[in-house]
């Protein structure tokens, strides 16, 4: 919690749509990558690349300790890493402003053990259409 309101103290400062503010988020989410243990930092830092090739628009920024990607302020994707939630695999996760409706059932989030050219080029897909 003390994570979050620091994010949010930080956030509050500053006009999430400026250069400088992307920078700052981008450099906060590339410091928080690489305190992660190899496994999730190798992960996350590729996730970063792919976001930020997809979806340019996104503005990367810390939630809740996790990198995320946002539009105007708001989490469209995260990145959860394994060793933080002391699960055995990495999350990428859409919050309910990804566009990934499917009918009446999708997936929101997604288990990553390793990235592969098939699982990148499928991620890169979810995010494409995740801020259609």
């Amino acid at each position: 919690m003390k994570e979050r309101a620091k994010e949010l103290k930080a956030s509050a400062r500053r006009d999430a749509r400026s250069a400088k503010a992307r920078a700052e988020g981008d450099a906060e989410v590339r410091a928080k990558i690489a305190e992660m243990p190899d496994a999730d930092r190798v992960l996350a830092e590729r996730i970063h690349e792919i976001v930020a090739a997809s979806a340019p628009d996104l503005a990367p920024k810390l939630w809740y300790g996790m990198p995320s990607y946002a539009r105007d302020g708001k989490v469209v994707c995260f990145f959860q890493s394994a060793e933080k939630f002391k699960t055995r695999y990495a999350t990428l996760g859409f919050s309910d402003l990804a566009r990934l409706d499917e009918g009446s059932l999708w997936a929101t989030s997604f288990a990553l053990t390793e990235l592969d050219a098939a699982a990148e080029a499928r991620i890169a897909a979810l995010v494409e259409k995740a801020v259609s």
